[in-house]
């Protein structure tokens, strides 16, 4: 049995940073990528409920945002760990 090369955690994080979670599901973390492509998207969507009305986009969708900007380093760091295992 041959196991794949895990991808290279630069093109992991550049997943993960266009679309919120999949760097996750890339790597193998289906889960945890789903889980926090879900609380991105409801996050952003409930701070748009409770949001000023002169907010800009970022005030309007900051729960997203946060989510979002969390997944990132954990995605990356997930990513470089798995590489650095594989080349043990």
């Amino acid at each position: 049995m041959r196991l794949r090369a895990p991808p290279d955690p630069r093109l992991v994080l550049l997943v993960a940073a266009v679309l919120p979670g999949m760097g996750h599901v890339m790597i193998g973390r289906a889960a945890r990528g789903l889980g926090f492509a879900f609380f991105t998207f409801v996050l952003g969507w409930l701070t748009t409920k409770f949001a000023a009305p002169d907010a800009d986009v970022i005030g309007r969708h900051a729960g997203g945002f946060l989510v979002w900007a969390l997944s990132l380093p954990d995605a990356y760091r997930s990513a470089r760990i798995d590489a650095v295992r594989a080349k043990m």
